[in-house]
């Protein structure tokens, strides 16, 4: 599934090192402003441990774990929204990104130049959030203009539900608000979506600290958190620096040896990873044989036949049926057989909402 998690934030507050460090794509990480003038595209593994689990089990020839696509967007600056440093072109970026990962600086550092002349992380999140929240309102704008008089007849009662829903939208949009802050019904998100929203995007703040911060935090991420508190959104902390330092190690051993030392369980570019992943609203499900056992990525809440049709869309056209094993039934059992006659094999059928790590395997008839 090509669904993307941009990385955005102002200039120079470690999005390029960070996403260096989740990709092999090397983007250029320079201490000055618009360093990556085209957005990097990093089509990133999804560490689980489930998947290894299921190979030790059934010993396939080949493993093949699930990916997310992660853009790395240049700087945006105040003013984006009116097209300042090269704004309207980034912008534009972030659209094509299903959510977004807000890199905000959390480190004081004398060498390395803020393009505000100070670190303040809230202050920073605010000129992104303006200006993504400006260019909503621009769009909200010229739509509702199109509506606007045949919505006032009230003869055309789309015309009346579209010009509704963006006035909630505008409304929210001028209070200082995101668009994902909106109240909006189920039925409701169908008169916005050509619109794709910078705003209503999921979002993750990703406070990017100092050394000596990667374990507990700091001053400035208690901040972050008391200015997101009522957004409902993530926040991870990570080290940039020290996340290039630990990709840049050569064996397991080394990164493992490295970690340890610095009282860490796993390198926090795994964690974003599995934020993003979860971000997306996405989970897995896994298909196990003797030649791969591989992981499959599906939003969450999709029937067995969408699921199927991940792998090929024939299997969702002519989907009769899914054999299902819960993951931890595979994993305590050992293997499908023993499932099957332990009775753990279930038999599902189009209806069937597939639960994260069910391990499938589909009847289909084309």
């Amino acid at each position: 599934m090509a669904l993307k998690c941009g990385i955005v934030g102002l200039p120079n507050v470690g999005k390029s090192t960070l996403f260096n460090c989740l990709s092999n794509a090397k983007a250029q990480a320079a201490n000055f402003p618009f360093c990556t003038i085209d957005p990097n595209v990093g089509t990133i593994t999804v560490p689980d441990e489930r998947l290894n689990k299921l190979a030790e089990f059934v010993k396939p020839q080949n493993i093949l774990p699930t990916t997310v696509e992660i853009v790395d967007i240049a700087g945006l600056v105040k003013g984006a929204s009116k097209g300042e440093g090269l704004g309207n072109k980034f912008l534009g970026n972030i659209r094509e990104c299903n959510a977004i990962l807000h890199v905000l600086r959390c480190f004081d550092d004398p060498n390395v130049v803020h393009v505000d002349g100070s670190v303040n992380p809230v202050r920073d999140k605010e000129i992104i959030d303006t200006e993504l929240q400006l260019k909503d309102l621009e769009s909200v704008e010229t739509k509702m203009k199109k509506f606007e008089k045949i919505a006032k007849v009230g003869a055309d009662k789309e015309a009346v539900k579209t010009y509704n829903t963006l006035q909630k939208i505008k409304s929210t949009l001028e209070s200082g608000q995101s668009a994902r802050a909106a109240v909006l019904e189920e039925n409701e998100l169908p008169y916005i979506e050509d619109l794709h929203l910078l705003t209503i995007k999921p979002v993750m703040y990703v406070c990017n600290v100092d050394e000596a911060s990667a374990k507990t935090g700091n001053e400035y991420v208690e901040k972050v958190r008391e200015a997101v508190k009522n957004e409902g959104a993530e926040i991870l902390v990570i080290t940039a620096q020290m996340e290039s330092e630990i990709a840049s190690l050569e064996t397991y051993e080394e990164k493992q040896m490295f970690l340890a030392e610095m009282g860490l369980e796993e390198p926090g570019v795994n964690k974003l990873i599995k934020f993003a992943y979860k971000l997306l609203d996405l989970q897995t499900y896994f298909t196990a044989g003797v030649k791969e056992v591989r992981a499959w990525t599906i939003t969450r809440g999709m029937k067995a036949p969408e699921a199927a049709g991940v792998i090929h869309t024939d299997f969702t056209k002519g989907f009769i049926k899914a054999e299902v094993i819960a993951y931890n039934d595979f994993i305590t059992l050992g293997s499908e057989a023993a499932c099957r006659d332990a009775g753990k094999l279930r038999i599902e059928g189009k209806e069937y909402t597939v639960a994260d790590g069910d391990v499938m395997h589909f009847r289909f008839n084309v």
